[in-house]
């Protein structure tokens, strides 16, 4: 069971980046599946968007707009489609199965994979 995410980079403030979270040994399609960012210095991983498995989409409001997210369950990859990139969209980005945590937050679950990092510059 693995998640292997990547598509990250450095891009200018105002550009666009795509990344690719493909699964093996489960189908994604199945699961809530989510990209989560976690920032330079900071341990907190941040939600940022999900599609569960009945295709219903969730995101962070400082997101929404820029980013779209897809499943392609051919592939058994998810997509996170980033435009109009900011300084603040810097970070790890990882996806993961979701979870719904103590303070009914989305979390990461057991199936996450490495991160691809986004660097965003002014």
């Amino acid at each position: 069971v693995q998640l292997q995410a990547s598509g990250g980079g450095l891009v200018q403030a105002g550009g666009s980046l795509t990344l690719s979270c493909a699964a093996s040994g489960f189908s994604l399609a199945r699961y809530a599946i989510g990209w989560f960012r976690q920032a330079p210095g900071n341990e907190r991983e941040a939600f940022v968007y999900l599609i569960n498995s009945s295709g219903t989409t969730d995101c962070v409001d400082s997101v929404k707009g820029r980013f779209a997210i897809s499943r392609d369950n051919a592939k058994n990859t998810v997509y996170l489609r980033m435009n109009d990139l900011k300084v603040d969209d810097t970070g790890l980005y990882f996806c993961a199965s979701v979870n719904i945590g103590v303070d009914l937050d989305y979390v990461p679950g057991d199936r996450r994979g490495q991160g691809t990092l986004v660097t965003v510059s002014s």
